[in-house]
């Protein structure tokens, strides 16, 4: 029985274990598509930054 035992425990064991790594697969994927999204809103601040700076400057070069 004890060898039974232990390659119960182990079974389980790599079930457990299989369960976690898939956990954290599935809380990766999310994070990255969270990466992903603030990385897309942080480009089109950029580019409004860029548009909002170049008008500026023209509106001065303008005016003078």
């Amino acid at each position: 029985m004890g060898v039974t035992d232990r390659v119960w425990g182990a079974l389980t064991s790599m079930i457990k274990l299989e369960d976690k790594v898939n956990r954290q697969s599935d809380a990766m994927k999310s994070q990255q598509q969270k990466i992903e999204d603030l990385t897309g809103r942080v480009i089109r601040l950029e580019a409004q930054l860029e548009l909002l700076t170049t008008a500026a400057v023209v509106k001065r070069l303008k005016s003078e």
